[in-house]
């Protein structure tokens, strides 16, 4: 169980304290420390505050205790003994000065009015005021006293624990190595996306526990900060995809108190800010998780009276579209919770949903071979779509068959690079560009004898490649601008569940049935 260092408030001011002094905001320091009755006893080194005591070294020791809170008794015990000592050595304007500054000696006036009118003498009628005095035990016993009242502590101590905080947040992938960080708003900048390349080097794998685990669901999050996984045993995670680990900057994962649902879940989708993330599991139900908290912000159950196959945000948050197993697709109400409107005539499993840029559209896949696209308000379905490559014989693809019996499953439907276009996945060797008149304008086919159907696909961040993994572990990468392949390589023997990619990074991830989450980069 980790445990959390817990920050005390009264700390907290000391450090704002500790800046304000540092950076000469005296007005700023004065009002903190009146109203919060906190004050900041600190030096740089305590042994160097000793020995300036020690050694007579007034001038120095003076500065520092006027930034102290000092008990008056202990105060006026230093006071008088620099006047004495400057007496000595005839140091009178001198004396003078430190006696006019002094107010600690108001309070003398009124406690010991015989020992003040002494000090008074001395200073102005320049009558010493002990003779043969010890000055070196003097000076002993007043840094002892003081002492006692400081502290010591490295200059520079809040940018010094922002530093190493921000060094810690990294380590745990909350942030990347030398990206701009606001610290105000506690946000990365979105980054440009890199040059588009083939992520092909293995360089990580996350390994569930038990012989049964597994991943039903991995995607990155819009901001790429985040590579959620939904497990077979219902517990939803974020990681680190840098180093594979468990994101324990997030309080709740760092006490094990994950993101869960009673069933397994199937599928997650970020909102488009990344703040909140849906998961569906396979009793049907839905729920809304805040990512940064991981409190449950609404639960919808049931939203299907199957399980919940695919998830998708509105634009604006407000709204969630889902599939299941029950043939339909739905449309949420976020702060209701209630079902807004249904979209029915698919006859099988819904496989995948997704809106439009504009949400005038909505697009979804099944398991009957078909692509639909429905008007969002009418619930209207405006076209069906069946993808078929195109015959040998150079005719038009097949795009409004009257029979969809026996076509292959279509598992995925992603943004393409044109927001009116769409890549999709169907159970076959060929991945399909369609746009929203319900027509395929491009085509990616590995053409290889003997190879597997895809299964799952993913797009580059600039959209200029394409990637499509297959049932045997194989994944393939096509040029967008003329659907060449470009390159293959073995993922795993595994059965490979899906696939995603990294939105401004060449990284990719793929799941396996045993329990693998497998990260690649270029």
């Amino acid at each position: 169980m980790s445990t959390q260092t817990q920050l005390s408030p009264d700390d907290t001011i000391r450090l704002i304290t500790q800046f304000l002094r540092e950076n000469n905001l005296t007005d700023s320091l004065e009002t903190l420390q009146d109203e919060s009755q906190i004050t900041f006893n600190a030096v740089e080194n305590k042994e160097t505050f000793v020995q300036d005591i020690v050694q007579g070294r007034w001038d120095t020791v003076l500065r520092q205790i006027a930034k102290l809170t000092i008990p008056d008794r202990k105060r006026i015990d230093l006071y008088e003994q620099v006047l004495i000592e400057l007496a000595e050595q005839d140091e009178w304007s001198a004396a003078e000065a430190v006696f006019a500054r002094a107010e600690c000696l108001d309070l003398l006036r009124v406690q010991d009015v015989d020992r003040y009118m002494r000090i008074q003498k001395m200073v102005h009628a320049r009558q010493m005021y002990a003779k043969g005095m010890d000055h070196a035990a003097r000076r002993q016993h007043i840094a002892s006293e003081l002492a006692k009242e400081v502290t010591s502590v490295a200059p520079s101590r809040l940018f010094a624990l922002l530093g190493q905080s921000l060094k810690w947040e990294q380590q745990q992938g909350a942030l990347i190595a030398d990206a701009p960080f606001d610290l105000f708003q506690g946000t990365v900048p979105v980054q440009k996306d890199e040059e588009d390349a083939f992520a092909c080097q293995h360089y990580c794998t996350i390994k569930f526990p038990g012989k049964k685990a597994h991943a039903e669901h991995a995607l990155f999050s819009p901001d790429g900060q985040y590579l959620a996984t939904a497990s077979v045993d219902g517990f939803i995670e974020i990681w680190n995809y840098m180093t594979g680990k468990l994101r324990r900057d997030l309080h709740y994962q760092a006490e094990d108190m994950l993101m869960a649902m009673d069933k397994s879940v199937v599928c997650l989708a970020f909102s488009q800010d990344s703040k909140l993330l849906a998961s569906g599991s396979t009793d049907g139900h839905v729920a809304i998780w805040k990512v940064q908290t991981g409190a449950c912000q609404r639960r919808i159950a049931p939203a299907h009276s199957q399980g919940v196959t695919s998830l998708c945000f509105n634009k604006d948050s407000t709204q969630v579209l889902s599939g299941g197993y029950d043939h339909t697709v739905k449309l949420h109400g976020l702060k209701s919770g209630k079902l807004l409107k249904e979209f029915r005539g698919h006859t099988s499993f819904v496989n995948a949903t997704l809106f439009s840029q504009d949400n005038t559209r909505v697009l979804s896949a099944s398991s009957d071979g078909t692509v639909k696209i429905w008007d969002t308000k009418t619930t209207h379905c405006l076209h069906t779509l069946t993808p078929q490559p195109a015959s040998t014989t150079g005719e038009k693809m097949n795009q409004h068959p009257l029979n969809t019996v026996g076509n292959p499953t279509v598992q995925q439907i992603l943004p393409f690079k044109d927001a009116s276009q769409f890549l999709v996945c169907n159970k076959s060797s060929t991945l399909y560009v369609i746009n929203l008149r319900g027509q395929v304008v491009k085509q990616f086919a590995h053409n290889k004898k003997g190879s597997g159907e895809f299964v799952a696909c993913s797009i580059s961040p600039r959209g200029e490649l394409v990637y499509g993994v297959a049932e045997d572990g194989v994944l393939y990468c096509f040029r967008t601008s003329n659907g060449k392949l470009i390159s293959d390589i073995k993922m795993s023997d595994r059965e490979i569940l899906g696939l995603a990619g990294h939105p401004l990074h060449n990284v990719m991830v793929a799941y396996d049935d045993v329990g693998h989450v497998l990260l690649y980069r270029a």
